[in-house]
């Protein structure tokens, strides 16, 4: 059976200081990711068992348990990427991300409204949760989400391109309990590169139903 493995950072603990310090990072990635993919792991073994067995007394709390899991791996892996030292700013023509720059701009009206409603989507989340730019495949446009765990409040089928990570190991060991503070400091290492390359990927996908 396919299981779920922790990826590889794709820079060092110090990559992203002053914005993320080394000892957050090495936590985030070693300790909570790690536990989401032991978690969707975990979680396929115990589905594998209750199908041999006939048994599903706990289908409820183990399907719950799969995509809360399953989509903590998934968020996370994108979130690494969509992170670099080099970052921040805005997407430019000049920059070769021209057409994630004219995305925006048609789906939020200016990239300043964009950032506008991701960041306070991202530091208003009712406890733990994410801000989310998404392909929304039906209509062809991005859209902003904010999700509740990792799980609940989502568009089905939309495609995450850059998330915010608003959950309290994320930030709490250096930012206290400034979300916000977080959040506007998170634009600074933004890798739009990487999140041109997905939203390119994305709208290649075919979509779910016709618009």
């Amino acid at each position: 059976m396919t299981v779920y493995t922790l990826p590889e950072l794709p820079y060092d603990y110090a990559e992203l200081a002053p914005v993320i310090s080394p000892e957050i990072i090495e936590l985030h990635h070693d300790k909570h990711h790690a536990a989401y993919v032991k978690g969707a792991n975990d979680t396929l073994e115990q589905l594998a068992e209750a199908r041999d067995k006939d048994a599903w007394g706990a289908i409820n709390g183990l399907e719950k348990n799969l995509a809360f899991h399953l989509s903590g791996h998934i968020l996370h892996s994108i979130y690494w990427h969509n992170m670099t030292g080099d970052g921040g700013g805005e997407p430019l023509d000049k920059d070769g991300v021209g057409e994630l720059a004219d995305a925006v701009a048609e789906s939020f009206g200016s990239f300043a409204k964009f950032k506008a409603q991701l960041t306070k989507a991202s530091a208003t989340t009712q406890g733990s949760g994410w801000g989310v730019l998404a392909y929304e495949p039906v209509s062809g446009r991005l859209i902003v989400e904010q999700i509740y765990d990792h799980q609940g409040n989502v568009g089905q089928g939309s495609v995450p391109i850059l998330v915010f990570d608003a959950w309290e190991h994320a930030f709490y060991l250096q930012y206290k309990n400034q979300k916000v503070d977080f959040i506007e400091a998170m634009w600074q290492v933004v890798n739009w590169q990487d999140v041109a390359k997905r939203y390119t990927e994305a709208k290649g996908r075919t979509p779910l139903i016709a618009p």
